[in-house]
């Protein structure tokens, strides 16, 4: 068995045994990689004849879909991911939003956007969160090119992800507060694993990249880093949730509950091992371990209202939804999360 296949094989073992440890009997070696697990380590008594296949896409990203497949936490439940291969990241939501894919983790307003437009789709879990020291998306520069302040952006060409997305809405949002005409910059759409490259040979001036990408710049001595979402709003934008096909979830409830059972407990225990799952999305997408960055999950995943609010307000007021058409709780639920306790 190749070195991968044994770290997955023991990451496997310290996660389905865990609760053995709970009754009394410690599993050698594994007392670290539980920590975050113990919390919300809800039990599962669906049988295998029971299992469903949800369509996910496989991307070269940090994800606790992926994480809790690594883990095992798929094993003994209702679901199972089918991966489908790559999906560009514009296309996550609105393919979630068909059924073409059952499940997706893209950030709210798009989420908003998709709702309004008619799709069937829903908010099943928080995802990621942005701390000051684990952001949800780094803005950078060529470190000789001057940029300090906002004010400089003007008449630059700035590069990101997606249009419609944090990285629009977040930056535009900031910047107009910050006196800054954002019709005399140019923005493009530079994927996350291009953004480093794209910036260093001055096809843009600059890059927002999200985690694990944002690492090779941060530890590219010709970069700066100019700030992070955490410097703009507090991480206030910064809660990528997972959305639901909502055909799916009213056609397989438990499977999609077990969904989010598995990826909370997933985000729990990043948490907790915050190393050890870059470790995982190292090997999984193949990048040098000391580049790939941190990601800080809401804990058991349970969806609030002020960050769908703040996404809300900012649609509205850049006139991409009509005022009062989407309420807070058409965009998500917590009732496929069995440890919201209350929450709806």
């Amino acid at each position: 068995m190749n070195p991968i296949n044994n770290r997955r094989a023991f990451l496997r073992s310290c996660a389905v045994l865990g609760a053995v440890g709970a009754a009394g009997i410690l599993l050698p070696g594994c007392e670290k990689k539980d920590a975050g697990a113990g919390k919300s380590a809800a039990v599962i008594k669906g049988r295998a004849d029971q299992v469903v296949d949800f369509k996910y896409p496989d991307n070269p990203s940090f994800d606790l879909v992926y994480v809790a497949d690594s883990l095992g936490y798929f094993e003994g439940s209702r679901a199972r991911p089918k991966y489908i291969g790559r999906i560009a990241a514009p296309q996550i939501i609105p393919l979630t939003g068909t059924g073409e894919i059952d499940f997706g983790a893209r950030m709210v307003p798009l989420v908003i956007s998709a709702i309004a437009s008619g799709l069937d789709l829903k908010v099943v879990a928080a995802g990621g969160k942005t701390l000051q020291e684990a952001p949800h998306m780094k803005y950078f520069v060529r470190d000789n090119s001057g940029i300090v302040k906002p004010k400089d952006l003007e008449g630059k060409t700035v590069g990101f992800n997606s249009f419609g997305a944090c990285a629009e809405f977040v930056t535009k949002k900031y910047l107009r507060e910050q006196g800054v005409n954002v019709d005399k910059i140019n923005w493009v759409v530079v994927p996350d694993n291009q953004g480093e490259q794209t910036l260093a040979t001055g096809n843009i001036d600059v890059a927002i990249i999200h985690p694990p990408s944002s690492g090779g710049a941060e530890n590219n001595p010709a970069l700066r880093k100019l700030w992070s979402d955490y410097d703009l709003d507090g991480g206030l934008g910064g809660m990528a949730p997972y959305s639901v096909f909502g055909k799916f979830s009213r056609e397989n409830p438990e499977a999609t509950r077990d969904v989010v059972n598995a990826i909370a407990r997933a985000a729990n225990w990043v948490n907790a091992n915050p190393d050890d799952a870059r470790k995982i999305t190292s090997e999984r997408i193949g990048m040098k371990l000391e580049l790939v960055e941190r990601f800080a999950y809401i804990d058991d995943l349970v969806v609030t209202e002020p960050p769908i609010q703040y996404y809300i307000d900012i649609l509205e007021n850049e006139g991409k939804i009509k005022k009062g058409s989407i309420g807070v709780k058409d965009v998500y639920t917590n009732e496929f999360n069995p440890f919201a306790q209350g929450h709806v």
